[in-house]
């Protein structure tokens, strides 16, 4: 199939019946969110921690895994929500790429090329070199705004001992006419245990909020999106409390947030598996404003954690977990340690 005629194929695949609406007919979308597990190039950047992430470094990592790596990654974007959309997800939130030279290289990829994605990034001061971006098809949403906010934490509690860590995207723009607003996150890991970790995810979500509430401040109505990997689950205090992400959608006004993966969690799902447990660190979260039964405009359908077969491990210490690309000192030819998450949006159209 050309490119041309793939595209004509994802605009036809737009017009859908939804079975719970009998008579009506919609439009539908996926937002995504997609931890690559260090999607690095193979230079060595004297700038940044990526020796190992180099052809002589620990890692061995050569030319032909890093096209490997971008062949992998860009067929999890293309299958995210595919199923019930007939299409990419219009917009994805990455994180763990290394730099912008990357990026280019996956909208390149064949699975990817014919949506025609534009790249949103920034670099940010983080101490691995790993940055978070956004991508977006072209011909479906128009960036208006993007900005990235530092996160200023400490080691220690030394002021002279600057923890520097990724920094949060924020994207406004125009989806099909619409306004929406995107913030792609990736907080503070749990390097030296989840207690010890807990007050820089704590300043994390305290940023996040203030981003969110200065939309909100603006427009009580935005539609607003939060997504990321979090470092946190949906009951940690950082999302229950601070963020005051809610799991329930009954009572919730436009201002408020829904957390549709928290419900998820309580059933045993998850992104990412660690010493015999799940855990869901990347979540997508909105406003109360992407809810209700009004489709005159996009509102959130469901959500979902996208685990298709071949991103499970069938063999080693890591079955049944998220197919990782690196482990046990080597290159296993896997995605990601982290499965994809993301949210159906839908609205009735004449």
């Amino acid at each position: 199939m050309t490119i041309n005629k793939s595209i004509a194929f994802v605009f036809m695949c737009f017009w859908m019946v939804m079975p719970i609406y009998a008579q009506k007919q919609f439009k539908a979308h996926t937002i995504a969110f997609y931890n690559v597990e260090n999607l690095f190039d193979t230079i060595n950047d004297p700038l940044t921690f990526d020796d190992d992430r180099t052809p002589d470094g620990r890692d061995k990592w050569t030319y032909k895994i890093y096209r490997d790596k971008l062949a992998k990654t860009a067929k999890v974007i293309a299958d995210i929500g595919s199923d019930f959309t007939k299409n990419a997800p219009v917009v994805i939130g990455l994180s763990e790429i290394e730099n912008r030279f990357v990026l280019e290289d996956l909208v390149k990829e064949p699975q990817l090329l014919p949506y025609n994605y534009g790249i949103i990034h920034f670099d940010s001061p983080d101490e691995r070199g790993i940055d978070v971006a956004l991508l977006y098809q072209r011909h479906l949403f128009a960036p208006e705004h993007f900005s990235k906010h530092f996160l200023e934490l400490y080691d220690n509690d030394d002021p002279t001992d600057r923890d520097y860590t990724r920094d949060q995207l924020l994207v406004s723009g125009k989806l099909e006419g619409e306004t929406f607003h995107f913030i792609v996150n990736h907080w503070p890991s749990r390097s030296g245990g989840e207690q010890r970790s807990r007050s820089k995810r704590l300043a994390a979500a305290s940023l996040n909020k203030k981003i969110i509430d200065s939309l909100i401040k603006i427009d009580p109505q935005a539609k607003i999106m939060t997504m990321g990997d979090f470092n946190d689950d949906p009951t940690n205090e950082s999302i229950r409390e601070v963020l005051n992400a809610k799991s329930e959608q009954e009572g919730l006004d436009s201002t408020d947030l829904y957390n549709p993966m928290a419900n998820m969690l309580k059933k045993g799902m998850g992104t990412l598996g660690y010493r015999d447990s799940w855990n869901i660190f990347d979540q997508i979260i909105m406003s109360g404003s992407l809810l209700g039964k009004d489709f005159s405009s996009y509102r959130y359908y469901k959500a979902g954690i996208f685990n298709a077969s071949y991103l499970i491990a069938k063999t080693g210490r890591y079955k049944g977990y998220p197919f990782r690309s690196y482990a046990d000192g080597g290159y296993t030819g896997g995605y990601s340690d982290h499965f994809p998450v993301y949210v159906h949006i839908i609205k009735a159209v004449d």
